[in-house]
C-alpha cells in the first residue's frame, strides 16, 4: 500500500489538472441539468376522457365507464384503476407500476381503447387519452385581461382559442393548452316552434338544409390550351346572412328560408365550467401542460418569452396575464438549497482552517468540495437526475462529509511531517502517513455511500422523493472518495511543508484535553457505561414521545382553496357564490394579492369537477408585506376559520402541488382520505355521514367533508312505447327531437379563414327552458299528425347522483380531512379507535384509511426491511476492513448512541418522525461509524504492537481528537444552513438535518470517550495479524 501511495503522491501536476477539470466540468454540468422544484412523485398514469352529450352520471357509468374499465383489466404492469362518472363526462385513471414508461403505458391503453369503443353504444362518446404529461404537468395558469371593457366573453374566448392557444402550443415542451371560461363561439340557429308548425317543417329538415347549403366541392381540372385549370365549386356560407338565405323547403312555390323559421345569432356554447377573478366576475383563462420528461424551468422560460410576443400581437387592450407558474416555486426551491450549499461550504472551509491552522493543509482539504460536487453534478447529468430540492439537498447534506477523507489524510500528513526526522524525504512521509489511514478511511467513506444505497429500494412516493437525494449524496461521497484516495496525497505532497514546533501548540491542547478526559473514562469504565446507558434511556424516552407524519408539507408560497357547494347549484349561482367569497377574502386578508377561481371543468384534458366544485388559486403578497407575526400556516388556518361562517359552502385549504399530488395518489385533495367501499350508493352515503360526524369529534380535525355523490336534480323524460306505437313513432324519433330541441344539434361549421365554428340548431331559449315548454315539443308522425311530447312520454323531476366514483371496479365514497395542530399518525390512531367502536358496516362494505397516512404506513413497512439490510451490509464492510468481528461490533456500538442523539434532537425541536427524519437516521449509520473506524484501526494496531491497553486507548483518543472533532464539526456545520433555512423546501430538509446533527453530537462523545474505555474488552492479541487492507501505524507516543 505504501508503494502505491508513493506513486500517487508523485503525480502532483496530474492531480492539479484532474481537480481543475472536475470542478469546471461540474460547473458546466450543473448549468445543463434540468431544474425542478421537487422530484415528480406522481404515479405512472394514463387518463382516458370520454365526453358524452348530456348523459347523467349513472348512464355514463353504465354505458361508458364500465366498458372502458372492463377493456383495461389485465393490462401489463397495471397497478390499479380509479374512475369518476360525472354529468356528460367519464374519466378513467389507469395507474401502472412505478417505473413503467409512459409511452409504453399509452401504447397498451391505446390498443385496448379500440375494444372499449366497440362496447360503447353509438353516439355515447369516443374515449380519448389525456395529454402526454404527468400529474404535475400543469406548469402555468393565465387569464385574459381586457382594459377596454368592450369585448364580451365570446370574443375573449375566440382570442384565447385561436390566437393565444395556437401560439403557445408551438412552444417546444408544451403538450397541450386548455381553455377555461368564456363561451365557445357558435353560429346558433334559434328556431321558433310556431313557425315550424306553420310551415310544417321539422328540426331535422332544418339541419339537413343547413348541411346541404354550406358546402364546397372539387371538380378536378380542365386543360384549356396549354394550361391546366383547377375546377372548384364554392358554396360555403361566410356569414349570418348567408346562413339566413339557405332554403329549407318550398311552400306553394314560395321558398321557406332559415330566417323565416327563427333567428340566427353568434352566441356561446353549452359549458360545464368557467373562471372568475378578484371578485369582479367572469374571466377567460387557460392552462399550459408540459410534455412528459421535459425540463420544467426551460419550458416555463420559453412560455413566458412567447407570452411577451403574443401580448404584442393581441387586439388593443387585451393582455394575457400568468397568475400561477411553477417557475417561481422552482427558482425559490433551487435558491434555498444552492444557498445552503455555498454557506455550508464556507463554514466547512472556516472550520478546516481553524483546526489545521495553516492555509496549505486547509487548501488540500477544501479543494475536495468543488471536486466532489463537480463529480456529483457530472454523474447526475449522465444519469438523468434533475436538479431539484431533494437532489441538491443530497449534495448539501454531503457537503460537510465530503471533506472527511481529505481531513483524515491532511491531518495525518501534517502531524507526520512535524514528527518525522529530517532524513526522510517528504514524498515518503506523505506516502507512509496516507497508507496508515487509507484502508479505514476508504471503508468509512464506503460505509457512508453504502447506507444510502438501500434507499434506492424504496418504492412509491417516498422512493421517488428520496432516491434523488440518496443518489446525489452517494455520488458526492464517491467523488470525495476518489479525491481522498487519488488526488489528496499528490496535492498534500505538492502543497504541504514540514511544520515548526510552535505550530503544534493548538492541536496539542486539543489532544491533551481529550486524552485527559478519555483517561478518566478508561480508568472508570463503569462511568462510561453509565453515560452511554443514560443517553440511551433518554433517547428511548424522547423517541417514544415523538409523533409521526409522512413528510412535512412543502411551503409553496401560494394557497389552493377548494370550495364545495350544494350539489344542485347552477353554474350562474356558483359564479355569484365564488365572486362573493373572492371579495370577502380580498377585503379580510391584506396578505392576498389576487384570486382566480375555476368552477367546474374547462376543456377536457385536465379537470373533471362538477359545477358545484370550485378551485381558487390564491396568490400571496411578498412576505415583507404581511401582517406582523403571521405565518403561512396561521394564514391558512385564519382563511379556513373565516370561511366556516359562509353559508352554502364547505372549504378545504391546501397548496397547489401538494393537493395535486394527494389527489393523484390517493384520489382526494386532503391529507387523510377514508374510503368506504360497497355496492349501494344509499348505504355508502348514510355511512359516510356517520363517519364524517365521528371524525369531526377527533381533536385536530379540520375541513372534514364527505363526497357529494347525490343531490343533483334531473328532469327525466320517459317515453311510453305503447303511445308511440299508436302514432307510428319510435323511441329514436322522440329522443332525437328532444336532444335537438333542448340540447341542440350540430349542422356543419362556418369557416372564417382557417378558424371554424359550429352551426348549432335548437329551439329558442324561451321554448325549452321549463318542463312545460319541453312537454310541448311537437313530433310529426308518418301520417302527418302532430304529436306533443307530453302525449307519448312522462316528464318528471327526480334527485339523482352528482357523480359516481369507482376504484378497481367497486363503488366507493370518500370522507376527507386535513389535520391541524398535531401529527397525522396519532390523529389516525385516535380516529380508528373511535370508528372501530362506533361505526358499524353491513356485510360487503369495508373501510380503508388512505391519504398520507396510507403512504406513511407503506413507507414504514419498507423501512422495516431496508434498515436491517443496511446494517448487514455495513457489518460486512467492517469485517472485510478489520478482519475481526470484535472490532466490527465495537464500531457498530456507535449506531445506538447516534440514533439516541437524533431522537433527542427531534424531541427538543418538536419535530415528528417522518420519512426525511428516517432517511436522516439511515444516513447516520454511515456518518457515525466513520470516525469510530479510524480510531479503532489505531487502537487495534497499538494493541498488536503489545502496548498497554489503557495507555494505548488514551493515546489513540488524543491522536484522533483533532480529525474526529474536525469531521464532526464540518458535517454539522455543513448541515447548519439547512437547519436554519427559511426558504421554500427548507421544511422537508430540516428533519433530516436535525437528526444527523443530533446524532453527530452523541456519536462523537461516544467515539472519543466511551469507545476507548470499552476497547480493552475488544482489543486484538499482541502480534496478531493485520487485515488484508490495513497498514502499520508508525509514530511516537503522545504525552498526557
Amino acid at each position: 500500500m505504501i508503494n502505491f501511495m508513493h506513486r500517487i503522491a508523485g503525480g502532483r501536476l496530474l492531480a492539479a489538472i484532474a481537480a481543475l477539470a472536475m470542478t469546471l466540468g461540474g460547473l458546466f454540468a450543473f448549468r445543463a441539468l434540468p431544474v425542478d422544484a421537487f422530484p415528480d412523485v406522481t404515479p405512472s398514469l394514463v387518463q382516458v376522457f370520454t365526453e358524452t352529450e348530456g348523459l347523467a352520471p349513472e348512464e355514463v357509468e353504465r354505458y361508458v365507464t364500465y366498458p372502458i374499465e372492463t377493456a383495461m383489466s389485465g393490462l401489463p404492469k397495471l397497478k390499479s384503476m380509479r374512475s369518476v362518472s360525472n354529468f356528460g363526462l367519464s374519466v378513467v385513471n389507469i395507474y401502472f407500476e412505478d417505473g413503467t414508461d409512459v409511452y409504453f403505458a399509452r401504447q397498451v391503453v391505446g390498443e385496448r381503447l379500440a375494444e372499449a369503443r366497440g362496447n360503447i353504444p353509438d353516439g355515447f362518446g369516443d374515449p380519448q387519452m389525456g395529454p402526454i404529461s404527468t400529474g404535475l404537468g400543469i406548469i402555468l395558469y393565465f387569464r385574459l385581461d381586457d382594459t377596454s371593457g368592450t369585448r364580451d366573453l365570446v370574443e375573449m374566448r375566440e382570442i384565447q382559442d385561436w390566437i393565444i392557444k395556437y401560439q403557445l402550443q408551438t412552444v417546444p415542451g408544451v403538450t397541450e393548452v386548455l381553455s377555461l371560461g368564456g363561451f365557445e363561439k357558435q353560429y346558433q340557429v334559434r328556431l321558433d316552434p310556431d313557425a315550424l308548425l306553420a310551415y310544417d317543417i321539422q328540426i331535422g329538415d332544418v339541419i339537413g338544409a343547413l348541411e346541404r347549403g354550406n358546402k364546397t366541392e372539387g371538380a378536378q381540372f380542365l386543360e384549356i390550351g396549354a394550361e391546366q385549370y383547377t375546377v372548384r365549386g364554392v358554396g360555403l356560407a361566410r356569414s349570418v346572412d348567408d346562413l339566413a338565405e339557405i332554403v329549407v323547403n318550398v311552400d306553394d312555390g314560395r321558398p321557406v328560408r332559415v330566417r323565416d323559421l327563427g333567428e340566427i345569432v353568434i352566441g356561446g356554447g353549452v359549458r360545464q365550467g368557467l373562471a372568475t377573478a378578484n371578485g369582479q366576475g367572469e374571466v377567460v383563462a387557460g392552462l399550459v401542460l408540459k410534455l412528459y420528461g421535459t425540463n420544467t424551468s426551460d419550458v416555463i422560460a420559453r412560455v413566458q418569452q412567447r407570452f411577451e410576443e403574443i401580448n404584442a400581437s393581441l387586439p388593443e387592450g387585451v393582455t394575457a396575464v400568468p397568475y400561477y407558474d411553477q417557475g417561481t416555486l422552482v427558482n425559490k426551491a433551487a435558491a434555498t438549497v444552492t444557498t445552503a450549499l455555498w454557506q455550508g461550504g464556507l463554514l466547512v472551509a472556516l472550520v478546516v482552517f481553524v483546526f489545521l491552522g495553516g492555509w496549505r493543509p486547509s487548501l488540500v482539504v477544501v479543494l475536495s468540495i468543488p471536486f466532489s460536487v463537480g463529480f456529483a453534478f457530472i454523474a447526475m447529468n449522465v444519469l438523468g437526475i434533475s436538479a431539484n430540492l431533494m437532489s441538491l439537498g443530497g449534495v448539501a447534506i454531503a457537503i460537510g462529509m465530503m471533506v472527511d477523507g481529505a481531513i483524515v489524510i491532511a491531518e495525518n500528513v501534517d502531524r507526520s511531517l512535524r514528527e518525522s526526522a529530517g532524513t526522510e524525504d517528504q514524498r515518503s512521509v506523505v506516502a507512509r502517513s496516507t497508507a496508515e489511514v487509507i484502508a479505514p478511511l476508504v471503508a468509512a467513506v464506503a460505509v457512508v455511500i453504502v447506507v444510502f444505497l438501500p434507499l434506492f429500494s424504496l418504492q412509491g412516493v417516498e422512493g421517488k422523493t428520496f432516491r434523488p437525494l440518496a443518489a446525489s449524496a452517494a455520488l458526492a461521497m464517491t467523488g470525495s472518495l476518489f479525491y481522498a484516495a487519488l488526488i489528496a496525497p499528490s496535492l498534500a505532497n505538492g502543497l504541504m511543508r514540514r511544520g515548526k514546533a510552535k505550530s503544534e501548540e493548538k492541536p496539542d491542547l486539543i489532544a491533551r484535553y481529550v486524552s485527559s478526559l478519555a483517561g478518566f473514562f478508561v480508568r472508570q469504565r463503569m462511568a462510561a457505561i453509565v453515560m452511554a446507558a443514560v443517553l440511551l434511556v433518554a433517547g428511548g424516552l424522547a423517541g417514544s414521545r415523538l409523533g409521526s407524519e409522512f413528510t412535512p408539507s412543502l411551503e409553496e408560497g401560494d394557497i389552493l382553496l377548494r370550495i364545495t357547494m350544494a350539489p344542485s347549484i347552477s353554474l350562474t349561482e356558483a359564479t355569484a357564490t365564488t365572486t362573493r367569497v373572492e371579495k370577502r377574502l380580498l377585503d379580510a386578508f391584506p396578505e392576498i394579492k389576487s384570486i382566480v377561481t375555476r368552477i367546474g371543468r374547462g376543456e377536457v384534458g385536465a379537470h373533471a369537477d362538477p359545477t358545484n366544485s370550485a378551485e381558487a388559486f390564491v396568490e400571496l403578497q411578498q412576505r415583507d408585506q404581511w401582517r406582523q407575526g403571521m405565518s403561512p400556516e396561521d394564514l391558512r388556518t385564519a382563511i379556513s376559520e373565516d370561511l366556516e361562517s359562509v353559508p352554502g359552502i364547505v372549504a378545504s385549504i391546501g397548496q397547489p402541488i401538494a393537493m395535486a399530488v394527494d389527489e393523484l395518489i390517493t384520489g382526494t385533495r386532503a391529507e387523510l382520505a377514508v374510503k368506504i367501499f360497497g355496492p349501494d350508493s344509499e348505504i355508502l352515503l348514510d355511512k359516510s355521514q356517520a363517519l364524517q360526524s365521528l371524525l369531526q369529534q377527533v381533536d385536530g380535525a379540520a375541513e372534514v367533508q364527505a363526497d357529494q355523490i347525490t343531490g343533483a336534480p334531473q328532469l327525466v323524460v320517459t317515453v311510453d312505447r305503447a303511445a308511440l306505437g299508436r302514432y307510428g313513432l319510435d323511441v329514436e324519433d322522440a329522443l332525437d327531437a328532444l336532444r335537438a330541441s333542448v340540447g341542440g344539434a350540430e349542422a356543419g361549421a362556418l369557416f372564417e379563414g382557417v378558424r371554424q365554428f359550429p352551426i348549432v340548431v335548437r329551439l329558442h331559449e324561451e321554448n325549452r327552458d321549463t318542463p312545460e315548454a319541453i312537454s310541448r315539443i311537437v313530433l310529426e308522425s308518418p301520417s302527418g299528425a302532430r304529436v306533443p311530447l307530453e302525449t307519448v312520454a312522462r316528464i318528471e323531476t327526480i334527485i339523482g347522483p352528482r357523480q359516481i366514483t369507482r376504484e378497481n371496479g367497486e363503488r366507493f365514497i370518500t370522507v376527507q380531512s386535513n389535520v391541524r395542530g398535531r401529527d397525522i399518525g396519532s390523529f389516525v390512531e385516535e380516529a380508528q379507535a373511535l370508528t372501530d367502536s362506533q361505526l358499524e358496516l353491513p356485510p360487503g362494505y369495508r373501510l380503508v384509511w388512505g391519504g398520507q397516512f396510507e403512504l406513511q404506513q407503506q413507507a414504514n413497512a419498507r423501512f422495516a426491511v431496508v434498515i436491517p439490510i443496511t446494517l448487514g451490509i455495513v457489518l460486512l464492510i467492517l469485517l472485510i476492513t478489520f478482519g475481526r468481528l470484535k472490532s466490527s461490533v465495537l464500531i457498530l456500538l456507535n449506531i445506538p448512541l447516534a440514533l439516541t442523539g437524533g431522537a433527542l434532537a427531534l424531541w427538543i425541536t418538536g419535530l415528528p418522525v417522518s420519512v426525511p427524519a428516517t432517511v436522516g437516521f439511515i444516513a447516520l449509520f454511515g456518518i457515525a461509524l466513520g470516525n469510530g473506524m479510524v480510531l479503532v484501526s489505531f487502537m487495534d494496531d497499538f494493541a498488536r504492537a503489545g502496548r498497554n491497553l489503557d495507555d494505548l486507548a488514551i493515546e489513540a483518543a488524543g491522536l484522533r481528537a483533532r480529525p474526529v472533532l474536525m469531521t464532526a464539526m464540518t458535517t454539522a456545520l455543513g448541515l447548519a444552513p439547512l437547519l436554519f433555512a427559511t426558504g421554500v423546501g427548507a421544511e422537508v430538509q430540516r428533519p433530516l438535518a436535525t437528526v444527523v446533527t443530533g446524532g453527530l453530537v452523541s456519536s462523537t462523545l461516544l467515539t472519543l470517550l466511551v469507545m476507548p474505555a470499552l476497547h480493552r474488552w475488544f482489543a486484538p492479541k499482541p502480534e496478531s495479524h493485520h487485515s488484508l487492507l490495513e497498514s502499520e501505524h508508525v509514530h511516537p507516543a503522545v504525552t498526557v
